[in-house]
Order: C-alpha cells, then sequence, then structure tokens
C-alpha cells in the first residue's frame, strides 16, 4: 500500500490503459478520482475497482474544456483537500491522410490530447504547489517520436506531450513535482482490436518482442513514476514498447 492516503486523479479511466492504471493505483491504496467523458462506462468501472479498498470519486469532464478541468480538481479538492498524483491519460484518435484529414478532426485530437493534458495539469499543480509535492505522469505515444502514415494529429499531439513534460519538469522541479511521461507502444485494447488483420500483423512485424502490450504493462510503469522510489526522476520519456522503438 505505497500509496495509501494518496489522491490520484486519472484521465479517460473508463476503460483500457486508463482503467488499468486506476485499478493499479487503487490496489496500492490511493483514492482516486476517476474522469472520463462516457460517464456510465466510469460508473461501471468505479463500481468494479471500489471493491479493492480504496474510495473512487466518478466525475464525467470533457479535459478540452478548461472549466471542466478545473472543476475536475475542485472536487477532489473539496472531498479530500489534497491532489498527489495526477495521469493524464484521456486520448483520442481521428486518423486520415494529411490531404483527406479535415481541419475539425485536426482540432478534435489536439483539443483532447494535448490541450486537455495542459488544462489538467494546470489545474492540478496548484494545490500540488500548496503541498510542495507531487507526481505528474502524462501518456504520450510511441507515435509521438516515431510518427506514423494517416495519424499526423494524433503524433503530433503526442509529441507535442513530450515537448509540455520536458518544460514542465524544469518549472515545477523546484517544488518538488515530478513529471514524466510514458510512450506506450501497441497495446491490446479494445481500439487494436477492431483493426483489420494485416494491419494487426504489420504492426506485430515492427515488435521485436512478438507480442503486444497489455494495460498492465502501462499501469505498472505508472506505479513505480508516482512512488518515492522514482523521487529523483522527472522530465523523463519511458518507453513501453517491447522493443518497437529504442
Amino acid at each position: 500500500m505505497v500509496l495509501e492516503g494518496q489522491v490520484a486523479i486519472v484521465t479517460g479511466a473508463a476503460q483500457g490503459i486508463g482503467r488499468a492504471i486506476a485499478q493499479t493505483l487503487i490496489q496500492e491504496g490511493a483514492n482516486i478520482v476517476l474522469s472520463d467523458i462516457n460517464l456510465p462506462k466510469a460508473e461501471e468501472t468505479a463500481q468494479e475497482i471500489s471493491a479493492l479498498g480504496s474510495e473512487v470519486l466518478v466525475i464525467k469532464a470533457d479535459v478540452a474544456i478548461p472549466e471542466e478541468a478545473e472543476q475536475l480538481v475542485h472536487r477532489a479538492l473539496e472531498k479530500w483537500a489534497r491532489v498527489d498524483i495526477l495521469v493524464n491519460n484521456a486520448g483520442v484518435t481521428k486518423d486520415a491522410l494529411v490531404l483527406r484529414m479535415r481541419k475539425e478532426d485536426w482540432d478534435y485530437v489536439l483539443n483532447i490530447n494535448l490541450t486537455g493534458t495542459f488544462n489538467c495539469t494546470k489545474a492540478s499543480v496548484k494545490p500540488m504547489m500548496k503541498q510542495h509535492r507531487g507526481k505528474i505522469v502524462n501518456i504520450s505515444s510511441v507515435v509521438g517520436v516515431m510518427g506514423n502514415a494517416g495519424q499526423s494529429n494524433y503524433a503530433a499531439s503526442k509529441a507535442g506531450i513530450i515537448g509540455l513534460t520536458k518544460s514542465l519538469a524544469r518549472e515545477l522541479a523546484p517544488r518538488n513535482i515530478n513529471v514524466n511521461a510514458i510512450a506506450p507502444g501497441f497495446i491490446d485494447t479494445d481500439m487494436t482490436r477492431g483493426l483489420p488483420k494485416e494491419i494487426k500483423d504489420n504492426m506485430m512485424s515492427q515488435i521485436p518482442m512478438g507480442r503486444l502490450g497489455i494495460p498492465e504493462d502501462i499501469a505498472h510503469c505508472v506505479k513505480f513514476l508516482v512512488s518515492e522510489e522514482a523521487s529523483y526522476i522527472t522530465g523523463q520519456v519511458i518507453h513501453v514498447n517491447g522493443g518497437m522503438y529504442t
């Protein structure tokens, strides 16, 4: 129970990687603010993981809207009077080759993935600075470092998260706030399961370990980065990709 008594906000936590992160942190004793735009799914997840011990507060929030990101943090402070951990996991895709990509699809992905990370971080940093401690983990992607045809908007948003992480780490280190990023490779989620076989085969051919990752691979990395054992690690990008990108 290395996180007992701490409060963790996890965005995009209703399913997939976000759900695994929330479940892992609650198993370590943290109280969880489980945020997602899909409220019914978020409530279902909360009911399942709350049986593991600590408290779960479910909040529907569109992280692209600053006021909703602020409300997310405000509700956490109302309930527990502290915010110790923020995991910026909320993310979307809207894939297309650049010649076919609509401006609204570009904006949609950048607003949620990158601006949403900024909004939640800005809101969370205030109580963390007062506490003189905090841990922020931003979920980027292997696509943000190596690119991918047909995903220029997604790749740009995830690359932007890396730049944001490194800048924030320098800004916040004097206040004892660690900021790191995780860049997952191809992870076995509902999104990847729905891909055509030829695309999945091509993905597998790029992974030296010969398998997709699982959401728990990312969750365990988050658990380490928010622990005291990682207190001297900040501004880093941890690649969890089975050797796909080195």
